[in-house]
């Protein structure tokens, strides 16, 4: 019975842990599919389209980085959670610009 307490005080910390990895990793595959639609759309260029796909590999870096320890700590989630931030308008700023691919033209790269 007293092994029994500690185990589940364990996982009840590590839930919030996984759930929040759960969730920066899923930002990152929604930030991806509107990198990727801006693309398809003609919105978002091709240059611009490989700095915010490099954007996104630093994050998924840094997010790697910070694993290494098994968890994600309160200020690793925030600061993954500011990245993203930051590269969501990097995103919008890149897809509402004056840049355009003009629609005659094939799209040209990934």
């Amino acid at each position: 019975m007293n092994r029994t307490i500690p185990l589940a005080l364990m996982l009840a910390i590590a839930a919030p842990a996984v759930a929040s990895a759960d969730a920066i990793g899923n930002r990152m595959d929604r930030q991806a599919d509107r990198i990727e639609h801006g693309r398809e759309t003609g919105a978002i260029t091709w240059t611009e389209g490989i700095k915010l796909r490099a954007e996104q590999k630093r994050i998924a870096r840094t997010k790697a980085s910070m694993e290494t320890k098994g968890y994600l700590t309160r200020s690793d989630r925030a600061k993954l959670a500011a990245m993203q931030t930051d590269a969501s308008k990097n995103i919008r700023k890149e897809s509402h610009d004056s840049w355009h691919r003009l629609w005659g033209l094939p799209r040209v790269g990934k």
